[in-house]
């Protein structure tokens, strides 16, 4: 009777201690996960300043296990995970900037950018191929002309070609340097100044023809001449040098008693004609362009000459950032240029980017592959200037939940406490 007593309590000492075994499990499973979550919380308060920061959340899961243990159709819960989740579509609050280079993202977008992994010989950075792609849109101008943000990371965009004045279709990181050029404006109107020698016989061709340079949209030149044909004391037309049809950009020009232009019928290439006071429309290479005759008169000298609206000259003096993307060259003339073009990337699952340091996230295969968009299409979003999107920690709510943690933390430790006094118990029942 008495060994199977003791052979009673040895069954229910191991039952008990496999129990509360088993418990200490969990409760370190419990200690494991409040420490995840405190981790969690520690990173989301400790980057509530950091701009373009995405405040990531704890979610818990239990593990369900079938053991000798558990009856017929049961199971039991004896440990908990904890894992990190990710909300890089949460939008942060936009707010004003000192830096007026500054640019914050409303919507789904973010910025392309590239890491330096060296200087060359002239200390300008090597930069890698790696793509990321980030939030943080608070770049500044380095010494080399490029668009850094506070975490290290070269902007990109599309970059004007400077020897071509078009835009790019490759992306690249943009650099506006102080030694860039200003490229011509392009020209809208030629004007002629001067006198034509009225004593010129009629039938009469002046050379060398009235001559200018032209600049196209590109900033590109183009030479236009025109020359001057008298028909009589009073009538003289004026025409495209180049122009082999005999028709086209072509005005027949009359002259007051005074010498002063009084009209201007010019006909285009297709044969129609218009008349004007003073001026003709010109049609051709480098484009389409008004020309003004009103400053030309008769008298006794053939000194006529003409010139372009285009500005020619200016000197750099900063960058300015637009709403649609646009990164804009200023001048000392007051001219804008653009100089680059900053698109928005998308993902089909932004929360699935793999992150990096300094609020950097990599594409992964749960992500989506890239898609690259212009400023405020396919949800890309839109920029403000001269802002930054600040972090999206919730401060009193972390706040909040760290006390949460804290308790639970410390409610496993009594429960390892409890067991191993439990154990201690259960180890001296028929000692």
């Amino acid at each position: 009777m008495l060994g199977h007593t003791t052979r009673s309590l040895f069954h229910v000492r191991e039952y008990a201690m496999s129990s509360i075994i088993n418990a200490v499990h969990t409760a370190v499973s419990g200690l494991n996960a409040q420490s995840h979550a405190f981790t969690d919380l520690s990173n989301n308060i400790a980057n509530s300043q950091t701009t373009g920061y995405k405040a990531s959340t704890t979610s818990f899961e239990d593990y369900v296990t079938n053991n000798e243990l558990a009856n017929d159709g049961e199971s039991l819960s004896d440990s908990v995970a904890a894992t990190t989740r990710q909300h890089t579509d949460n939008q942060g609050m936009v707010t004003t900037s000192t830096n007026s280079t500054a640019l914050a993202i409303s919507g789904n977008g973010f910025f392309n950018v590239v890491q330096a992994t060296g200087q060359s010989n002239d200390s300008t950075p090597v930069l890698g191929t790696q793509q990321y792609y980030t939030r943080n849109g608070d770049f500044s101008q380095d010494k080399n002309g490029y668009l850094v943000n506070t975490s290290g990371y070269y902007l990109e965009g599309y970059n004007v070609d400077a020897s071509t004045g078009t835009l790019g279709t490759s992306l690249s990181a943009i650099q506006v340097p102080s030694t860039i050029a200003f490229r011509p404006t392009e020209s809208t109107k030629l004007t002629a100044t001067g006198t034509l020698d009225s004593s010129t016989a009629a039938d009469a061709t002046l050379y060398p023809p009235m001559s200018t340079t032209a600049y196209d949209s590109t900033g590109a030149a183009s030479t236009v001449d025109l020359t001057w044909t008298k028909v009589n004391d009073t009538t003289w037309t004026v025409k495209d040098a180049n122009d082999t049809t005999g028709t086209s950009n072509s005005a027949i020009v009359t002259f007051d008693s005074t010498g002063a232009v009084s009209s201007v019928t010019s006909q285009d290439s297709t044969g129609a004609s218009s008349t004007s006071s003073s001026s003709f429309n010109y049609t051709g290479s480098p484009q389409d362009m008004t020309v003004s005759l009103s400053g030309v008169t008769l008298g006794s000298a053939n000194t006529v000459s003409m010139t372009s609206d285009s500005v020619t000259s200016g000197t750099f003096s900063g960058i300015s950032m637009e709403t649609d993307g646009s990164v804009m060259a200023t001048f000392d003339n007051g001219y804008s240029q653009l100089v680059a073009k900053i698109p928005l990337t998308t993902f089909a699952d932004p929360n699935s980017l793999s992150a990096q340091n300094g609020q950097a996230y990599t594409a992964t295969s749960q992500s989506g592959s890239p898609q690259i968009n212009a400023v405020n299409t396919n949800g890309a979003g839109t920029l403000t200037t001269g802002s930054i999107e600040e972090s999206t920690t919730d401060l009193t709510g972390d706040l909040s939940k760290l006390i949460v943690a804290q308790q639970a933390y410390g409610a496993n430790t009594k429960v390892v406490s409890t067991a191993d006094q439990l154990l201690q118990t259960t180890l001296a029942m028929i000692q």
